[in-house]
């Protein structure tokens, strides 16, 4: 007679390798925060900024705000809202971002327990079979009920590295908004700084034509020679062909800006109007630019996620134990399914622990951590970008705006020059060479004003850009006169 196990033996020998799993899952090594800022020292502030210039307030995951506002351009401001609603890169940035929250809501799902529903009709003979050799009818219909107990953390690191994902893709909608709203805001700036230019080279056309018909009246009396008269048609020509120049170059731009506003282009058009005001941007300070951009966001995240994805690929080394139960009815005859009689049940526990796989596991793990180098790299290289950026754009409004300060005084006197040279060429004193030029280089001057403001607003824009879009406009913003 053989001996009856003790049920305290028994109870053991069944929990044995649940106790040598969970000691296994607690033996995993605690995986290592990054950088912070990806190992970037910050300065104190950025060397292009003025030492009093006022700090900018953090907005990490918010909107980038509708800074454009600051520019006082209703035509500019309705194009950007337009934009935000019809442009076909912030259409497919939100796609991907609501795929990446449907692959959260995926891997949630996993840690939650596992219902389903199944019958079925099968006929089968042998070992398997209820009637032994004979071949015999075998009809179930029940619930199936699976759980996976979480022991190594596999789950929930699936689940952190999906939210990271979506709070990367989510960053990366916010700054696909703000590089669309950019480049709108440069387009229409560059489309109206053209605009003047050209309005500007149709005044300097026509008072080339009023020269020409008074030289070809001289010419006719014989009071002027013909080569003045084919310098003077030559200007005329010239001129015009310029303006012809900054029409290809507007259709181009109006084309550009019909695109970012998802119209067809050829339709669109940008009407002239008052110049638009020129904002001065507090650049803030360097964290507070780290938090607001949202590129660099999206690059921590990343991190965040192959962060994740390490102890994923860790925590595959350890065992899963997965929990079922099956619940329902089963009868030889179909007819008799349903009765109570024909009920049937079963739960299981299943406890799998890898042994060899030939170092798959190990591969993916050191792939894994290759991912993480590569991300914390990237993020680097971001922060690297952010900072750069920052400074060229503060560099050149700097610069940009000594350099006005002295255009102005050459515009200034050019156009004393040219009225001047007018006036002595009309009263016979001068060659009408000497009036050509110095109406030249008024011109010249004048054009090189005009293309300098409009760099100004290029360069505030991108400035803007490089900030991450989100700030408070200094009170009382500064306003361009036009040119005269």
């Amino acid at each position: 007679m053989k001996p009856i196990p003790h049920p305290g033996r028994r109870t053991l020998a069944l929990l044995t390798p649940l106790f040598a799993a969970l000691v296994l899952a607690g033996c995993a090594s605690a995986l290592p925060a990054p950088p912070e800022n990806a190992g970037v020292e910050l300065p104190a502030r950025f060397s292009g900024a003025p030492a009093a210039a006022a700090a900018a307030a953090a907005a990490e995951a918010q909107p980038r705000g509708a800074w454009w506002l600051a520019f006082a351009d209703p035509q500019l401001s309705a194009l950007v809202e337009r934009a935000g609603d019809a442009n076909t890169d912030i259409q497919a940035a939100a796609a991907r971002l609501a795929e990446a929250r449907a692959l959260l809501r995926s891997a949630d799902a996993q840690r939650l327990p596992q219902l389903g529903a199944s019958a079925g009709v099968g006929r089968q003979a042998g070992a398997q079979s209820t009637g032994g050799a004979a071949p015999a009818t075998l009809a179930t219909a029940g619930l199936n009920l699976s759980y996976e107990v979480d022991l190594s953390g596999r789950l929930s690191q699936a689940s952190a590295a999906a939210l990271q994902d979506s709070q990367a893709r989510a960053a990366l909608l916010q700054s696909t908004r703000l590089m669309v709203q950019a480049d709108v805001a440069q387009a229409y700036l560059q489309l109206r700084g053209l605009q003047d230019e050209r309005a500007l080279l149709a005044q300097s056309l026509d008072i080339y034509r009023d020269s020409l018909r008074l030289t070809s009246r001289r010419f006719e009396a014989g009071d002027a020679a013909e080569l003045d008269l084919a310098r003077m048609q030559t200007e005329v020509s010239a001129t015009a062909s310029e303006l012809l120049a900054l029409d290809r170059q507007q259709a181009l731009l109006r084309n550009a800006l019909a695109l970012l506003v998802g119209d067809v282009a050829g339709a669109f058009s940008v009407a002239p109007g008052a110049p638009a005001a020129l904002p001065l941007i507090p650049a803030g300070v360097p964290a507070a630019v780290l938090a607001r951009r949202p590129d660099v966001a999206a690059a921590q995240a990343t991190v965040q996620a192959a962060l994740a994805r390490v102890g994923v690929a860790q925590a595959a080394w350890f065992p899963q134990i997965v929990l079922t139960a099956q619940g329902g009815y089963a009868s030889p005859e179909l007819g008799d399914l349903l009765r109570w009689s024909a009920r049937s049940w079963g739960v299981n526990a299943l406890l799998s622990l890898p042994v060899f796989d030939g170092g798959q596991r190990a591969a993916q793990e050191q792939g894994a951590k290759a991912r993480l180098e590569a991300a914390v790299a990237a993020q680097r290289g971001q922060v690297l970008t952010a900072f750069r950026d920052v400074e060229d754009q503060l560099s050149a409004l700097r610069l940009l705006g000594e350099q006005s300060q002295v255009l102005a005084q050459a515009v200034e006197s050019a156009e004393r020059a040219s009225h001047l040279s007018d006036v002595r060429w009309r009263n016979g004193y001068v060659s009408q060479l000497e009036l050509l030029d110095a109406r030249r280089n008024a011109l010249r001057q004048r054009r090189n004003a005009l293309q300098l403001r409009s760099a100004q607003y290029t360069t505030t824009v991108m400035l803007i850009r490089a900030l991450g879009g989100s700030w408070e406009p200094a009170a009382g913003a500064a306003r361009i006169a036009p040119a005269s």
